[in-house]
């Protein structure tokens, strides 16, 4: 299984069962501050939600489509970080993510961000990560744009978030331009 250390006090590792709880725990304190940004979070009203989500992602990660990462500081389950799918034939990929409200600002996202993003070139061999944002969620672009991404432009209307329709930006990174010396 997927398990990467990040710094001292930040590592990811693959969702399992057996942190159904506190996935539940960390999404229903957070709700409020999750749900300005992403769309699924009405959908998550038991711990049984929790759980099929992790299993859809432990089926994600076998089926080699991607995989979603736990974000733990300081042994404590921070948020989430993963690919929505593979594009193998084209060697793409998009990473989402998210932290709890009680992780904010402390860098935690950007360096989680910059591990995987060194994992996918490095280790899986891809040529390009997407990240999509939308485009008032000034805290979410933070994290590409300190990385370095680039700003590709914008898709209108993108995601509809609960009553109202967002834009997205769009930010890629290519593998020659994260390792320029190589």
């Amino acid at each position: 299984m997927f398990n990467r250390l990040v710094t001292d006090s930040i590592h990811l590792r693959i969702l399992e069962l057996r942190d159904v709880e506190q996935l539940y725990a960390l999404t229903h304190t957070s709700r409020q501050h999750l749900r300005e940004w992403l769309p699924w979070v009405d959908h998550v009203e038991s711990v049984d939600d929790s759980r099929q989500f992790i299993q859809s992602t432990l089926s994600q990660y076998a089926g080699n489509n991607g995989f979603q990462l736990g974000i733990w500081y300081r042994e404590t389950l921070a948020g989430v970080i993963g690919l929505h799918h593979i594009d193998w034939p084209n060697r793409s990929t998009a990473i989402g993510y998210w932290l709890g409200q009680d992780f904010q600002g402390l860098g935690i996202m950007t360096k989680a961000c910059q591990s995987l993003v060194d994992f996918l070139f490095d280790d899986y061999q891809l040529n390009r990560v997407e990240i999509e944002v939308a485009t008032q969620n000034f805290k979410s672009q933070a994290i590409p744009d300190r990385l370095g991404f680039v700003n590709e432009g914008c898709r209108r209307q993108a995601e509809w978030l609960y009553n109202h329709f967002v834009d997205h930006i769009i930010y890629s990174m290519l593998e020659q331009d994260w390792h320029p010396n190589r």
